[in-house]
């Protein structure tokens, strides 16, 4: 690491910008680039999650901002060699004793296999829809996630580990259960008051797919809200507020219990997969190994076609 380096990584951290860092200390673009590219990879990390419209700090990237812009106190004199250590610390803590992943809206009970074989080790659950999951791996800011949908990255793998239903669940009363019993098909959505999913949702994804492929549009359908929150929809549907498309596993519990009555939605043998999603470029830590060890065992998968 030298001085330019640094001074590169401040001012585009600041300026939330490669071009104009490089006006700013009188570089070409690709030399402010250069520095970074060479930062991060003595350092082993992303410091930057760029898209086409915006440039932002990693954690990483903010872990060593806050060590090049504050005084060093620590005696080294050197901000990224203080950066380094923490690092090192953290990482080992997250590899040993954490497992960091996101998942869309399914938590399959293979964490719970986890737990039994390896007692020891914590694992922290963050809970979002399948875009930003596998937006987040893309972005390696996150070592394993899972879900209900896939989109195409060039560094992301894909685990299809389970098939899971979608069903159209609705309150428990004497209409629904006459529609339950009388209806054969799902035109009758068509005059119902429609709870939806996030734009983002792998669930919503899949609902739009199968719905287009019945003829039945969107335009078409009487949505009453959107909902981000899988717990929050089915409470909403519970009150009475409306009816929703949702997985199968996620309702489960509602539905043995008589809580709300369920229709089928998804076509024989069109169910969507759940997805264990991992970013290939990077070696993952010893906790979501096991994870993904543990997934291939579950489900008896053939580890040979996963490699």
């Amino acid at each position: 690491m030298n001085l330019k380096q640094l001074e590169a990584f401040i001012k585009v951290s600041d300026s939330k910008s490669f071009s104009k860092a490089a006006q700013e200390l009188y570089l070409t673009q690709p030399t402010v680039s250069a520095h970074i590219q060479t930062l991060e990879k003595e350092l082993k990390v992303r410091l930057f999650v760029r898209n086409t419209k915006t440039v932002k700090l990693s954690e990483d990237g903010k872990t060593l901002y806050q060590y090049a812009t504050s005084d060093d106190r620590t005696g080294t004199g050197n901000p990224v060699n203080v950066f380094k250590s923490s690092r090192a610390e953290r990482k080992m803590y997250y590899d040993q004793q954490h497992l960091r992943y996101r998942r869309s809206n399914i938590l399959p009970d293979i964490l719970v296999k986890f737990r039994e074989r390896f007692p020891e080790e914590q694992f922290r659950i963050v809970e979002s829809d399948s875009s930003t999951v596998i937006e987040q791996v893309a972005s390696h800011l996150v070592d394993i996630g899972f879900s209900g949908t896939v989109i195409e990255k060039a560094n992301c793998k894909y685990i299809p580990f389970y098939q899971d239903d979608l069903v159209v669940i609705m309150p428990n009363t004497k209409e629904y259960q006459k529609i339950v019993k009388e209806q054969k098909d799902l035109k009758w959505l068509e005059g119902e008051p429609l709870i939806m999913r996030e734009e983002g949702s792998g669930t919503r994804k899949e609902a739009e797919k199968q719905l287009k492929k019945m003829g039945i549009s969107l335009d078409d359908l009487n949505i009453v809200a959107t909902i981000e929150n899988p717990e929050a929809v089915k409470r909403s549907v519970k009150s009475g507020l409306g009816i929703t498309i949702i997985s199968r596993l996620a309702a489960a519990d509602e539905i043995q219990s008589g809580e709300v009555l369920e229709f089928p939605f998804s076509q024989a043998g069109s169910g969507r997969n759940l997805n264990l999603v991992y970013n290939k470029n990077y070696k993952l830590p010893a906790a979501a190994e096991h994870v993904r060890e543990l997934i291939i065992e579950k489900y008896e998968l053939q580890k040979q076609s996963l490699q």
